[in-house]
């Protein structure tokens, strides 16, 4: 229950629990969505997993700003192994005074803090001229539009919603910071098994009624074994039409055996 209601505070609501004795527990939680529209067609999005950073870049100095621990330990966890300096917060007045020592490039900032809040802490950070230098991205579980709006209002630079993935994290550093990285070779996409020659009835005449009828009668019955066979006595003097026969056996293609085999 406890890993529950973390997953649940990320996505800024909260459980609660009602029990009656001899009957049981009943759990509930409130989280605040809403339905988004999936385009028809969506371009593949690259695999590709950043191993390290690209050398002779700067140290770039990063600071986490959320009260949850599991959210602030699940960004350093996927940082720190990159050379990044790094530094990280509970509240919103905290925030400010890190930033005053350690002039971070930029700040993941969660919304939701204790003490001052994420919108005004970063408002404060803003409103000074060391802060225009800062990139403020604002972490947050809510999908309204106006609290969307709300943020770049206060003056963040951009906005990454729980839960978040990997590459977002990455994307939005290097889009804001100019950050480059080495990358893994995404998997290639396996390969398309042509058919070594296109065969046709015709083609197949050179067989002899006697071997199209069996291979017909074969196919019928879904008898590959025996197709196999028949293929074997043909292997020598005709290696193409043997080749293409043995893959429609291999992929199952037992109807289109049948079709080039059927005599008039």
């Amino acid at each position: 229950m406890a890993i529950a209601r973390s997953f649940v505070q990320l996505m800024g609501g909260d459980i609660t629990v009602s029990s009656s004795v001899g009957y049981g527990s009943a759990f509930k939680f409130d989280i605040c969505v809403s339905s988004v529209e999936t385009p028809q067609t969506q371009a593949p999005q690259s695999t590709r997993r950043v191993l390290a950073l690209q050398p002779n870049q700067p140290k770039y100095r990063l600071l986490i700003v959320d009260d949850l621990p599991e959210g602030r330990q699940l960004l350093m966890k996927l940082l720190s192994p990159f050379g990044f300096e790094l530094q990280q917060t509970t509240d919103g007045q905290q925030a400010i005074e890190v930033w005053q020592k350690y002039s971070p490039h930029l700040i993941f900032m969660d919304m939701r803090l204790p003490v001052l809040n994420g919108l005004e802490a970063t408002k404060r950070i803003k409103s000074t001229s060391a802060g225009q230098g800062t990139k403020i991205v604002a972490v947050t579980a809510s999908s309204l539009e106006s609290e969307r709006v709300a943020i770049l209002a206060a003056g963040c630079d951009d906005y990454i919603r729980k839960p978040f993935q990997e590459a977002d994290i990455f994307n939005t550093i290097s889009q804001h910071l100019g950050v480059l990285y080495i990358y893994d070779e995404p998997a290639a996409p396996p390969a398309t098994e042509n058919k070594p020659y296109t065969i046709t009835p015709t083609a197949l005449s050179v067989l002899g009624v006697d071997l199209i009828e069996q291979l017909h009668s074969s196919a019928k019955r879904v008898d590959g074994k025996q197709i196999l066979k028949l293929i074997e006595q043909i292997s020598h003097n005709h290696a193409d039409i043997a080749s293409s026969l043995t893959y429609l056996v291999d992929n199952f293609c037992f109807e289109e055996i049948v079709t080039l085999t059927q005599l008039d």
